[in-house]
């Protein structure tokens, strides 16, 4: 098999995916931006404060806004999020494990509180047809399933 085939991929799409959890998901964020609103124009009388909260809130969950596509290699994991790219090697990883959304891979032996910032989140598509390939692919790369 070339390099530049690769063994596994998928994309997902959590907005577009889970309507119903997206309308909740935008009235909670309308109902947090007005309150943010609320205390830091109408109260504080400082936007500054608004944009920032606003600008960390929607960065946090712009993964959840934009489709995301998985490409699994021989070598390398590459993750295109529309607005940049990720790649890492298999061996940056020493564990992995599931739950019922996606994989974790983590940079550490077990499963530590720093994986959400070391380690690499792979979020499933909605039908998880990729779920069982993948779960296999890891375990041969990487080895440890916790």
């Amino acid at each position: 098999m070339s390099n530049n085939t690769p063994l596994l991929s998928w994309e997902s799409f959590p907005l577009r995916e889970n309507p119903k959890r997206s309308i909740v998901l935008i009235l909670i964020l309308l109902g947090v931006f007005t309150i943010l609103w609320l205390v830091t124009i109408v109260v504080w009388q400082t936007p500054f404060y608004y944009i920032l909260g606003v600008v960390f809130i929607l960065f946090d969950l712009l993964p959840y806004f934009i489709p995301t596509h998985y490409d699994f290699y021989e070598e390398k994991i590459v993750i295109d999020y529309k607005l940049t790219k990720a790649e890492r090697k298999y061996s940056d990883f020493r564990c992995f494990y599931a739950d019922k959304q996606g994989v974790m891979l983590s940079t550490f032996v077990q499963p530590r509180w720093l994986d959400r910032f070391r380690g690499q989140s792979i979020r499933f598509s909605k039908d998880q047809t990729e779920r069982e390939e993948l779960m296999a692919l890891l375990k041969k790369k990487i080895g440890k399933q916790v």
